[in-house]
Order: structure tokens, then sequence, then C-alpha cells
């Protein structure tokens, strides 16, 4: 069953008019897919060498 999406509690869109899925809409979907996306719970864990480190970097220096 799909999901009717609801904006600023599944997504919002960015200063650049993407799309960004929110962690809450990740965390119902259960997997990280490997995208790299914004607010990924799963510490990236399918995001494949050297984009995991990169991405994990850039949410510590951000406080994240």
């Amino acid at each position: 069953m799909k999901k009717n999406l609801v904006e600023w509690v599944d997504f919002y869109y960015d200063n650049n008019g993407y799309m960004v899925f929110t962690e809450k809409l990740h965390l119902e979907k259960g997997y990280c897919c490997g995208h790299g996306c914004r607010h990924c719970p799963y510490a990236y864990e399918c995001v494949p060498e050297p984009k995991r480190t990169e991405l994990l970097e850039q949410k510590r220096i951000a406080g994240q």
C-alpha cells in the first residue's frame, strides 16, 4: 500500500527546490537505500566508500 506523503512531516523542499525526505520517513521505510540521503538514520550503511566516510564526516562536523 502506498502512503500519501505529508509536507513538513515526511519531506520538505530545500532552498534549491529539491525534495528532502525526513528522518521519520526513512525510519518508516526501515533501511538505508544507499543514496546518501541528508537525514539517513542508518549511518549510511549501504552507501559505498569513499562516499560513506565523507557523509559521516560532514554529519559529524555539522554536529548532527
